[in-house]
């Protein structure tokens, strides 16, 4: 079974925990692109009512109206019910690496304002240790990129600015740019987090620690619901 085929059977697990009324926070990427289809059908054949979606991204957005899901903003509600979300990485502890899409900053808002956030994955974002397969996305401000590339090498890492297909740097939904940072396998990632938010002219980090509630991961051995240990 390809890896698309767990995504799917992820995101539809997660569809469970949808409930008529909710405000929801939808994610970006290919798993969750799974989720927002679903969601639209259930919402066109009556089985949800009532749903109203924020979007992390402009690409979601797009995604979501196109599925029918009705979208709100911050300047209509001040929480969210639940946030289901992607992740490009997890540890044991669902302390997460994401912003392979670039839209972490505006993701890292939406959980923050959850008060339940979900991740789906298939099974290969699983790691025991972060930083085993993904480097960590920083969103920066223009200006401040070769400050940021020159802190990261100070930290012990290896950033490389991110650019697109036709070589360009990559621009994020609020303009600015993002820095991959390689800091291989990250013993302490609330400590990785807390130095580099304190550079400026770092936006936000690709670092989640302990904001996700639960992991629903799909594989060979089939769909499992995982939760923060220690």
């Amino acid at each position: 079974m390809s890896a698309d085929k767990y995504k799917k059977e992820a995101a539809m697990t997660a569809l469970e925990f949808v409930k008529s009324g909710m405000v929801l926070g939808l994610g970006t990427g290919s798993t969750t692109k799974y989720l927002i289809e679903g969601l639209g059908k259930r919402l066109s054949s009556g089985e949800i009512s009532g749903i109203k979606g924020i979007p992390t991204s402009s690409g979601t957005k797009e995604i979501a109206e196109k599925a029918g899901i009705p979208l709100t903003d911050f300047l209509s509600v001040s929480s969210i019910d639940l946030a289901i979300d992607g992740a490009d990485e997890s540890d044991h502890a669902l302390n997460l690496i994401k912003g392979g899409g670039g839209a972490l900053l505006y993701e890292k808002i939406v959980a923050g304002a959850a008060k339940n956030f979900i991740i789906i994955a298939d099974e290969s974002k699983y790691s025991k240790t972060l930083g085993e397969k993904w480097p960590v996305p920083l969103e920066v401000i223009r200006l401040a990129y070769p400050l940021v590339l020159d802190f990261i090498d100070k930290l012990g890492g290896k950033g490389i600015l991110r650019c697109d297909d036709r070589g360009n740097p990559f621009s994020t939904d609020e303009g600015n740019y993002i820095i991959d940072a390689n800091f291989g396998e990250i013993k302490d990632p609330a400590r990785l987090e807390g130095a580099l938010r304190s550079k400026p002219g770092i936006v936000e980090t690709g670092l989640f620690i302990g904001m996700a509630k639960k992991l629903i991961i799909s594989g060979p051995s089939g769909t499992k619901i995982l939760y923060p240990q220690k």
